[in-house]
């Protein structure tokens, strides 16, 4: 059987015809005609019985839609069924309704605009067949945003609205659609689209001004940089700049240049006096409002020029947002300003520059230029009266990468337990992809594992075994491996690293422990040195004998002579006045008479 009729309603646009529209519904899988009629009659009354009703029967058209029309002459109340009907079923829908109250009005039509450079005042004409109407202005901003306006004067067939708050020399598309002003039944569909423009205005807002300075013969260059900030538009259709600088001690004429839209800086020269310098945007119509940087004489101590060299570079560290940056708040300055390069090994590179509020003590700096490996220097400038202030300086990688190059090992002195070795002078500065922090100095024997003293254990991925120094100091250009083996081939590497690690170890060199010299000297005097005199002695026995173990030991290494000596000849003699006797003999009567 068919279904119900859906979406079944009734309107008139021009309160003379009205048309009923409905779906056809879905396939009743059923072959043969599905026939549909409308049966349209004014419903009873106390005014009107029924034989005075008027009655209307339409064939409906179907296609995507199903509709039917008639004229409704002067009647306004009607009862409308509209049935389906196929040999399995039939299946009605009925509506009751005052035309008054479903007016669908045509839409409108020669649709035309008139602009200032914030107002669109929009013009169109609609057939109201005396229907009093309201409309509605639908306004798309160049973003994609939506504004809809209504109309309140209703009293004429010509039609317009004034739509303000608009910005100068923008596109913007609009359109209108009017409905029923008493018992709203739906919009017209909508009018041709147009899209107008505004008209030109003064640019709206202030260029940031930056500035890089370098000293030379005679004074300075200054490199001017500028940028539209969020707030500023141009209004126009197309800008150019005006920079003007002028001495501040004397009151000279001031000099100025313009330049073309496509730039966003130039360089003038200015002598060792204070200077101020301003730059505005100029369009058809005006100049915008100047914005000011003043730079101090050359000679001031007050750093606002180009003196950077008593300040210390910090460390900062990238984080997964951009760079880490802060800085003590000095509470005088009414703004913080930090600048840097995107590309800092182009010349000259491409400055870049924030400003931050007196609150703030720090930021992460981003950048879509910011790759891993690559040092970036940032320098914090105070604010204040136009005049900046170089406060600190820092710097820091998004990312550290390990060591592009190795340190070359240029010396290596040996003794049997120890190993030297010295290398060349190693680069740590800017041209490195990380700070580099210190060295390790990789040791093992060619053959078998490492366990040297005061070394740590470094496992290779094949399983094979180092040993691990670690040097925190990377001005140290020279270390010494103890507590070696003497005679052994010992592999060694030096490696450099940061905060992102270092290179694979691969690139050893060999070296060989020498015999231990010491070894052999002690050897010498406790095995060849006593063999030796014990050969002598054997060979010599009875010298030895007699002079180390005489069987009648000589009187002269008695300790009995051990007195004054008096000699006569060859011979100690004892006077008798140097000691006293208990008893004295005498040999032979010869030798008496010679005392």
């Amino acid at each position: 059987a068919p279904d119900t009729p859906k979406d079944f309603s009734c309107q008139t646009q021009d309160m003379r015809i009205v048309t009923c529209t409905w779906s056809k519904g879905g396939s009743t899988y059923l072959y043969g005609k599905m026939s549909f009629s409308l049966f349209a009659s004014v419903p009873p009354t106390a005014f009107f019985d029924r034989s005075s009703q008027t009655v209307v029967q339409c064939a409906p058209s179907c296609s995507k839609q199903c509709a039917c029309s008639w004229d409704i002459g002067q009647q306004r109340i009607w009862n409308v069924t509209v049935t389906v009907e196929n040999p399995l079923g039939k299946k009605t829908a009925t509506d009751v309704f005052n035309v008054n109250h479903r007016i669908y009005p045509t839409a409108p039509f020669q649709v035309w605009e008139k602009c200032t450079d914030t107002e669109i005042t929009l013009h169109w004409n609609y057939q109201s067949n005396g229907i009093e109407l309201f409309c509605q202005t639908e306004v798309l901003h160049p973003d994609g945003k939506v504004e809809l306006h209504n109309s309140s004067e209703m009293h004429s067939p010509h039609r317009s609205i004034s739509v303000g708050g608009l910005q100068p020399y923008t596109e913007y598309t609009v359109r209108v659609r009017c409905g029923a002003a008493k018992h709203f039944w739906r919009w017209s569909e909508w009018s041709e689209a147009r899209t107008v423009r505004t008209e030109e205005a003064t640019p709206s807002g202030k260029l940031d001004l930056w500035r890089e300075i370098t000293p030379v013969l005679g004074g300075r260059n200054v490199t001017l940089f500028w940028k539209q900030t969020p707030g500023f538009r141009k209004n126009g259709r197309s800008i150019s700049y005006e920079v003007t600088w002028e001495k501040i001690e004397d009151g000279s004429r001031p000099e100025s240049i313009s330049l073309s839209s496509v730039y966003n800086s130039t360089r003038i020269f200015i002598d060792n006096h204070s200077y101020k310098i301003s730059i505005m945007a100029v369009n058809d119509v005006n100049f915008s409002l100047s914005s000011v940087l003043v730079i101090g004489r050359a000679t001031d101590n007050s750093m606002s020029t180009f003196s950077t060299e008593e300040l210390n570079e910090e460390q900062v560290n990238g984080t997964d947002d951009g760079i880490f940056v802060s800085w003590k708040p000095r509470y005088i300055y009414d703004s913080y300003i930090i600048d840097w390069c995107n590309f800092p090994k182009l010349q000259p590179c491409d400055l870049q520059w924030k400003r931050f509020g007196p609150n703030t003590s720090s930021a992460v700096i981003s950048s879509a230029a910011f790759v891993p490996g690559v040092r970036y220097n940032f320098h914090i400038y105070g604010s204040i009266a136009s005049r900046a202030f170089l406060l600190e300086k820092k710097t820091g990688y998004l990312k550290e990468l390990p060591p592009l190059l190795d340190p070359v090992v240029g010396k290596v002195e040996l003794t049997f337990n120890a190993i030297t070795v010295s290398w060349d002078s190693y680069l740590t500065n800017e041209s490195q992809s990380g700070f580099v922090r210190g060295y390790h100095v990789y040791v093992s024997p060619v053959e078998g594992n490492c366990s040297l003293k005061g070394s740590k254990k470094h496992i290779l991925s094949d399983g094979s075994e180092l040993c691990k120094y670690t040097i925190e100091n990377p001005e140290e250009k020279r270390y010494t491996v103890e507590h070696l083996m003497s005679n052994t081939k010992y592999k060694l590497v030096v490696k450099a690293y940061t905060g992102g690690g270092e290179t694979a170890i691969d690139d050893f060199i060999y070296i060989d422990t020498p015999y231990n010299s010491n070894m052999l000297y002690l050897l010498f005097l406790l095995v060849i040195v006593p063999t030796l005199v014990a050969a002598i002695c054997h060979w010599k026995k009875k010298w030895v004998k007699e002079c180390c173990c005489p069987a009648i030991p000589s009187p002269n290494k008695s300790k009995v002579l051990s007195f004054k000596e008096f000699k006569i000849g060859s011979e100690k003699v004892l006077k008798i006045s140097d000691c006293i006797p208990d008893m004295l003999a005498v040999d032979s009567k010869a030798e008496a008479q010679k005392l």
